[in-house]
């Protein structure tokens, strides 16, 4: 569950991404949604080990 922001948030952006800006859109897209899905991971996992 901690990695499935990754793959989502990827592909979402990719496809938001070529949508609205072509190659270079799906370029910027992917890379904020991979960036987005580590900050979320990054997040989960830590509230994770918080609670125990």
């Amino acid at each position: 569950m901690g990695c499935l922001p990754l793959p989502i948030l990827f592909l979402s952006g990719l496809l938001i991404g070529r949508a609205a800006g072509g190659t270079d859109g799906a370029l910027w897209g992917a890379g904020t949604g991979l960036a987005l899905g580590l900050l979320l991971g990054g997040w989960f996992v830590a509230s994770v080990r918080r609670r125990r």
